[in-house]
């Protein structure tokens, strides 16, 4: 056992001279592979902690959401509708939403307004996300200008501003009362955006989606899963679109895989010839191309897996943040909790280390077992 484990430590060692001898094309060989490895990591943190983060946020989305279709579009759903929704079995509350979108002329910028009864909102009073607060320059106690539908000026003040932890969700929203919602976009009486529906027992959903639906053609059930369901579509669906981006990056590595799988150089022929004639086994010479190919995966992988890790966690992914999360003028900034699946990395080992190692082994395998007078005179 000591006897192999020298044996092994000392052709590590001549393989580390040996690349060495030709650092200039193993250097360049290793940033190449380092960037693939570095970008696909990256791509892979970045979409896995948003997913995430979505599922955190989602699971306090109400058991069903029911919308009303006009002409296969959303529309205004009558609140008379809640009442006969409540008395379903199995429906525990049912509770009318008031929320919509209000475009800034100013910026450019949409927000996202709701309707709440909280503490925090008052007559005339507002809480707004940390986005809006940044993009209009504004701080608690100032005068926020809206116009409403029927351009009836509507002036309200800042109560409070949400903080940046928080910016995930609301960093583009405006919470009114009720009251000041109406006025602002002229809403109709005895109506509402949606209704959320509590269900007591998770299992029941689909049946209470299902006579919702019966008692009301023109509506539109959504179960919490399918919202959680489309979410997690869309992030997946992104991080596809990226991917074929960096198509180019995993171009490259596939030709130096080649490079290495098709044949040796002239040098290296040689260098297996010189190594053969002193008295190296095949076996040893197998080896030390299998400790190259090793050091410089792992070394690539390793490195890259690392500071993909630091682009995503602590600079917040600034290569393609925005090609993930969306466009708008109103981006949320925000901290993304370090997460790291395993089966995914073991993935993308498999895919770049495993392949590239076996490329070395095998041309060295028929420069090997050829006479080493052949070899050096090649």
């Amino acid at each position: 056992m000591k006897r192999a484990l020298e044996r092994h430590l000392n052709i590590l060692d001549f393989t580390l001279a040996s690349l060495l001898r030709r650092k200039a094309k193993n250097f360049s060989l290793l940033a190449v592979y380092l960037l693939v490895v570095f970008m696909l990591a990256s791509l892979q943190f970045f979409v896995t902690a948003l997913k995430r983060e979505a599922a955190i946020i989602l699971s306090d989305t109400p058991d069903l959401i029911v919308q009303r279709l006009s002409a296969g579009r959303q529309d205004l759903v009558p609140v008379g509708y809640a009442e006969e929704i409540a008395r379903i079995r199995g429906v525990t509350q049912v509770r009318p939403r008031l929320w919509g979108y209000y475009y800034d002329a100013l910026n450019g910028a949409n927000y996202t307004v709701i309707a709440s009864d909280d503490p925090m909102v008052a007559p005339s009073r507002a809480a707004v996300g940390a986005g809006v607060a940044k993009t209009r320059n504004l701080a608690v106690g100032d005068l926020v200008p809206l116009t409403s539908y029927d351009k009836t000026p509507l002036m309200v003040e800042i109560g409070s501003i949400f903080p940046h932890s928080s910016d995930l969700i609301a960093a583009d929203m405006i919470i009114l009362t009720p009251e000041d919602f109406k006025l602002l976009f002229n809403f109709p009486k005895g109506q509402a955006t949606d209704l959320a529906v509590s269900v007591r027992n998770p299992k029941e959903l689909s049946t209470v989606a299902a006579k919702i639906a019966d008692r009301f053609p023109d509506s539109r059930p959504i179960l919490k899963s399918e919202i959680q369901r489309t979410y997690q579509s869309i992030f997946d669906w992104r991080g596809g679109m990226t991917l074929i981006i960096l198509a180019s990056a995993l171009l490259s590595f596939i030709i130096f895989a080649w490079d290495r799988a098709t044949g040796l150089s002239a040098e290296e022929r040689k260098e297996i010839g010189i190594l053969k004639s002193i008295g190296w086994e095949t076996s040893d010479v197998l080896l030390l191309k299998f400790w190259e190919g090793t050091v410089i995966s792992l070394t690539a992988f390793l490195l890259g897996v690392v500071l993909a890790y630091g682009h995503v966690f602590f600079l917040s992914a600034p290569l393609f943040a925005q090609a993930l999360k969306g466009w708008s003028v109103i981006y949320p900034r925000f901290q993304l909790v370090p997460v790291v699946d395993a089966y995914q990395l073991a993935v993308l080992f498999f895919l770049t280390v495993i392949p590239y190692t076996t490329a070395t082994v095998v041309p060295c395998w028929r420069a090997a077992t050829t006479d080493p007078d052949a070899a050096m005179r090649s």
